[in-house]
């Protein structure tokens, strides 16, 4: 019994004396941007500020992060394994105070939600808040990867929800469209399955 508790002391020791700083990704940046405006394209690039590789393969490539601290709900360009692909997708990250995407040994991120599931698409692919108000994903040749269709219906911006709900909106801060509208990988808390939808995988 002295035995295990002694491994316990170990244990912790080592963990609580490592340097924060090999637990973060050196190249993360700290942000906190849940919302865009119209005119705003993203690149799916390397160079990218918010971008973050993780041990199991995985790469995120973040354009909003919604919260601090904790597991917290982002939106960008994800790939696992070889990164040949990518998808445009809502995906839970751990963040440190600092608000920080962190890569840790564990707790890989998990999509939640793809747009482009059927269609992935390579590096230097766009995404596109355009000043009609229309969300478009296109390829690096320029192809439409993926789009939400919502030219001249009075949008005016993006934003990811505590909720990881990806919401394009009006004026009134009213929805037009929604992510959770168009459920593909698993539902969160406080989004629903309307009749006739089904989930994809």
């Amino acid at each position: 019994m002295s035995v295990s508790w002694n491994w316990c002391s170990v244990l912790f020791f080592l963990i609580f004396s490592t340097p924060f700083s090999l637990l973060v990704d050196a190249r993360s940046q700290s942000f906190d941007y849940p919302t865009a405006k119209l005119s705003t394209k993203w690149v799916n690039s390397p160079s990218t500020p918010h971008s973050v590789a993780f041990t199991d393969g995985s790469t995120v490539r973040a354009i909003l992060l919604r919260g601090t601290f904790g597991p917290r709900y982002a939106c960008g360009f994800f790939c696992n394994g070889a990164c040949d692909t990518y998808l445009f997708a809502v995906f839970i990250v751990q963040t440190n105070s600092a608000s920080s995407i962190v890569a840790p040994a564990i707790g890989f991120p998990q999509v939640v939600w793809a747009a482009n599931r059927n269609n992935p698409v390579r590096i230097n692919a766009t995404l596109e808040l355009t000043s009609r108000g229309n969300l478009v994903l296109r390829d690096a040749d320029g192809t439409v990867a993926w789009s939400t269709n919502t030219n001249g219906k009075s949008v005016v911006g993006l934003n990811l929800t505590d909720t990881g709900n990806l919401v394009l909106f009006n004026k009134k801060n009213a929805a037009v469209w929604q992510s959770f509208d168009h459920p593909t990988d698993s539902l969160v808390p406080g989004q629903k399955l309307v009749e006739r939808e089904e989930t994809y995988s």
